[in-house]
């Protein structure tokens, strides 16, 4: 059962696996760390805790099912002469459901309608906000067991390389869900991220790819001059607070003076 353990391949395997479990988990922490953003903190930390443990429970549920998974990309009916699968009737309602998100949550953003806000969080409530993880952990747990599917023959690489993943995800998601709550215009980025992730997901489920590699250098890109934007605001910041204390320190000597 486990003699895999003493195959080079299959270590192999589960390094190459388990980064790519890691990267295409990336969607999801960008996705949880804006939902629960609105909610009290101790409540957005077990929304995160819940949401990548229902993310850990749908990907072995799934590996469980593996000639039932691989069903999906059949071809279910035509339309214009394209195939079309329930995988790509999940991921065209998946990418719907986000770039409805998140053109929600841009309006609510730049509205700043606090009537809004105080209903959203009030109705929002925990439950609402566990909804739509579970739905979004669905899109995204189906699209990455169907990629990994192939990468590994051995169950019991495909379920350790989850599991990894899913615990370098939790790892992460809490750093990154308190950064964007402290930066609103970070929030806004992850939201133009989320458009982005729902278009992509919309294109596979028309049949027209696009490589992950693009979506993420971009991600990575547009991540990386923010945080250049964010160090450079906190400096400005810490200078402008060094020029008042110097100012006030400087007046009671020229009081004393006169």
């Amino acid at each position: 059962m486990l003699e895999w353990i003493a195959d080079p391949g299959a270590w192999a395997a589960l390094v190459t696996l388990t980064v790519m479990e890691v990267v295409l988990g990336i969607d999801n922490i960008v996705f949880i760390s804006v939902l629960v953003s609105r909610l009290p903190a101790e409540q957005a930390k077990r929304a995160r805790q819940i949401g990548l443990s229902l993310a850990l429970i749908f990907r072995i549920v799934l590996l469980m099912f593996l000639t039932w998974l691989i069903g999906l990309t059949d071809p279910l009916f035509t339309v214009f002469g394209k195939a079309v699968s329930w995988r790509d009737v999940i991921l065209a309602a998946g990418g719907l459901f986000l770039l409805y998100k998140a053109v929600h949550e841009i309006h609510a953003e730049i509205e700043h309608d606090p009537e809004a806000v105080t209903k959203a969080s009030a109705g929002t409530a925990f439950a609402f906000v566990i909804f739509q993880v579970i739905i979004i952990d669905i899109v995204f747990s189906v699209d990455s067991i169907i990629t990994a599917i192939g990468m590994a023959e051995n169950i019991e690489i495909m379920v350790l390389a989850v599991i990894i993943a899913v615990a370098v995800m939790y790892v992460a998601s809490g750093p990154v869900s308190h950064f964007i709550t402290e930066h609103p215009t970070t929030k806004m980025l992850a939201l133009a991220f989320l458009l982005l992730i729902g278009v992509a997901l919309v294109a596979d489920g028309m049949g027209f790819h696009i490589p992950r590699g693009y979506i993420y250098f971009a991600m990575a890109f547009a991540a990386g001059v923010e945080v250049v934007n964010v160090l450079a605001s906190k400096k400005r910041k810490r200078r402008q607070v060094g020029l008042v204390t110097a100012e006030g320190s400087d007046r009671p000597m020229q009081e004393t003076g006169q």
